[in-house]
């Protein structure tokens, strides 16, 4: 009997569960999914948490494949040239093929007293932190999230519902990818929820004490508790192990998803960079990059030629609370469009999305190969602009020599 070939996946979230889940429609191939948690921690509702409304968590057995083995554990390094990855356990577990699929969390705020002050909320983790902090303070006493993004705005809405007061520290536009009919619509939203909205280019935060936030133009807004939301990061792990990364330490890779260093590596989700042009972070794209990345591993077990990225639909959706929402329609560029549904049918329209994750995860784990969403026509935008980008590197080289 021939030896079956070993897939580590490091990464429990949407990209690395979808990716495992794929590779077990191959008898000959063991599946290893690596995670530091024992439960999947659904991100979309992490929101929902801070509010009270949803655990966040789903138990692997609802989504994850039988023929997946789950390794409760961290990385801390990733051994290329002996297709090895070493735990914090102390432990080892060797690899024929490797999907780096570690996702993202909060970013280093490097602002004054954010990191001692402000509450991130990214992962399980900090929401837990960030929980009993709430419970004891008093519910009219200010709170402040700063990040005008959707984990902002969906916190800032959550907490307002609960008859606190809120204020929404943008640091820029609120909702930057929305189509400015949404924008509108969500800054309509978030008033009648009571939420105080402070935008525009002086509004970056610039310190954080334990009862102020002080932004660029000098004001300084009483904040009994800070929560941060403003931007995300990735862990180092690639770097670490000796990997070619972006600058946000992104693995970089090909069209493929394969590692630029090493055809036995793919990566998917938020931690890719795929050609130096990585996908928007978020939920729509990990799933399919995770689909993308176990196709790429099983082409090359069958000998054949992977195919490249597509990227096939752009769009957004925010829960403003409990019965309003936004689901903000983009173009298969990621650009967003005018047209968007919002109120109390946006609200449905996302639950019924955050409902729909976890389903499209166990239907993989069920029937391997039945998610076709990445193979849609599309990705001509992509393309597009990895033309621009050849274009302008060879315009660079003529130019030097």
């Amino acid at each position: 009997m021939s030896e079956k070939t070993g897939v580590v996946v490091i990464g429990g979230g949407y990209a690395g569960v979808m990716a495992a889940n794929r590779l077990t429609q191959r008898g000959d191939v063991t599946v290893t999914l690596i995670n530091p948690r024992p439960t999947f921690v659904h991100r979309v509702r992490l929101h929902q948490l801070v509010g009270g409304n949803d655990s966040a968590v789903v138990d692997y057995q609802e989504v994850l494949a039988e023929g997946v083995r789950l390794v409760v554990d961290s990385v801390t390094r990733i051994d290329a040239v002996g297709r090895g990855v070493e735990l914090a356990s102390g432990s080892a577990i060797g690899y024929d093929y490797l999907v780096y699929a570690v996702g993202s969390g909060s970013a280093d705020p490097q602002v004054l007293g954010a990191a001692e002050f402000a509450y991130p909320i990214a992962s399980l983790e900090e929401v837990q932190r960030l929980l009993p902090v709430l419970d004891a303070t008093p519910a009219k006493a200010e709170v402040t999230v700063v990040g005008g993004g959707p984990l902002g705005i969906e916190a800032a809405a959550e907490l307002a519902e609960q008859d606190r007061s809120v204020t929404l520290v943008c640091g820029g536009r609120l909702g930057p990818y929305l189509h400015p009919r949404g924008r509108r619509s969500v800054a309509r939203q978030l008033a009648a929820l009571g939420v105080t909205v402070v935008e525009g280019p002086d509004t970056k935060v610039t310190a954080v004490t334990r009862d102020v936030v002080r932004l660029a133009d000098g004001r300084e807004l009483p904040s009994v508790v800070t929560i941060w939301t403003a931007g995300f990061g990735v862990p180092d792990l690639a770097a670490r192990s000796g990997l070619s990364t972006d600058a946000l330490g992104r693995l970089l890779t090909d069209e493929s998803l394969t590692s630029v260093n090493d055809e036995r590596i793919v990566a998917a989700g938020d931690s890719a960079a795929p050609s130096g042009l990585p996908l928007r972070m978020s939920c729509l794209y990990a799933i399919p990059m995770g689909a993308q990345a176990a196709d790429t591993v099983l082409s090359r077990l069958a000998g054949e030629q992977p195919e490249s990225l597509n990227q096939t639909l752009g769009a957004q959706c925010i829960s403003l609370g409990r019965s309003t929402g936004i689901f903000q329609l983009g173009n298969k560029s990621d650009v967003a469009m005018w047209f968007h549904i919002d109120g109390r049918l946006g609200a449905k329209v996302k639950e019924g999305i955050c409902s729909g994750i976890p389903k499209h995860l166990a239907k993989e784990a069920h029937k391997p190969g039945e998610y076709k969403l990445h193979r849609m026509k599309g990705g001509a935008g992509r393309r597009k602009a990895l033309e621009a980008m050849s274009a302008e590197a060879a315009s660079d080289v003529e130019q030097a020599a």
